[in-house]
């Protein structure tokens, strides 16, 4: 990216890379491995998550999350993450990319799409409409999807120990038209998205989400010469 002041102009590496994939993935661990590794590069980054990141977005999330509000409507629900996004993207990542940081989030509007869309299967014209409202059409540069089988990611759920949200308790075929609502966005645009096998060691998952990463970095450096 490229940012002019007065007579100079100087160069600034900033990145939005948000994180994706099926419960139990994976990518809440990896994120502050690879935002730690960024910063030890000379990387100014900021880690941020959805649906939260900010005050009222964490109110947001507390009410999304919540096992008991089972009859919580699917349009209430996509309303609620949006909201939650627009006050995220308004309030922390707008700001971190004009001061030059690369921002990395846990979900971002993608989810929304696999979730809401392929999932709830409710219509993805008028999702994309609202997300494109919330965003004001912030889009990543990158986005690393973390790939791994529906039954293998709610078993590391359940086994590791970690409070099970209203959306974990969802049918399995929820979740596999999740996962698949994941690849065909993929397919639709190859050049942001980045999948990567999840079903290996986390040190091998970290190594590949770096040299992905400082490859996407070393691009930017090329085009800005």
């Amino acid at each position: 990216m490229i940012r002019e002041a007065s007579r100079f102009t100087f160069y600034v590496f900033m990145m939005f890379i948000t994180f994706e994939g099926p419960e139990g993935s994976g990518k809440t661990s990896q994120i502050p491995q690879l935002a730690d590794f960024l910063r030890e590069q000379g990387h100014v980054a900021l880690t941020t998550r959805e649906p939260g990141g900010t005050p009222i977005g964490d109110q947001i999330r507390d009410c999304l999350h919540d096992v008991n509000n089972t009859a919580m409507a699917a349009a209430a629900e996509l309303l609620l993450y949006s909201a939650s996004r627009a006050q995220l993207a308004a309030e922390v990542i707008r700001p971190a990319l004009a001061a030059g940081k690369i921002v990395i989030c846990d979900r971002y509007a993608d989810s929304t799409l696999a979730y809401q869309g392929y999932g709830r299967q409710l219509d993805l014209n008028a999702l994309r409409a609202i997300t494109q409202f919330a965003t004001g059409g912030l889009n990543p540069d990158l986005t690393l999807f973390l790939d791994l089988e529906v039954e293998a990611g709610l078993a590391r759920r359940r086994q590791g120990g970690e409070e099970m949200n209203r959306l974990d308790l969802e049918t399995v075929s929820f979740h596999r038209r999740v996962r698949q609502g994941y690849h065909a966005l993929m397919q639709a645009e190859p050049s942001r998205w980045v999948c990567v096998d999840a079903n290996r060691p986390k040190a091998v998952i970290q190594a590949d989400l770096r040299r992905i990463v400082l490859e996407r970095l070393q691009d930017i450096r090329f085009l800005i010469g």
